[in-house]
């Protein structure tokens, strides 16, 4: 059987590129690793009371008409 000439040169070629991809893939994996998350600015219980004082407000604003309303229809 007979072997081309170039075989064994582009064998030799073919690992060398095998071997300095496998050493160069674990360098970018770890280059692409994602930045881990930050940490929360609030933890919700500064929404619970805007949540909380807009009620509050809206209350206080029936309870003005409501009796704003009294007041008047019984003059």
């Amino acid at each position: 059987m007979a072997y081309p000439k170039n075989s064994f040169g582009f064998g030799v070629v073919a690992m060398l590129a095998t071997l300095i991809f496998a050493l160069s893939v674990p360098a970018a994996v770890h280059a692409q690793t994602p930045a881990p998350a930050p940490a929360p600015t609030s933890d919700g219980s500064s929404v619970d009371q805007g949540i909380a004082y807009v009620l509050m407000l809206l209350a206080l604003v029936l309870t003005y008409l409501v009796h704003s309303a009294d007041i008047s229809s019984s003059f």
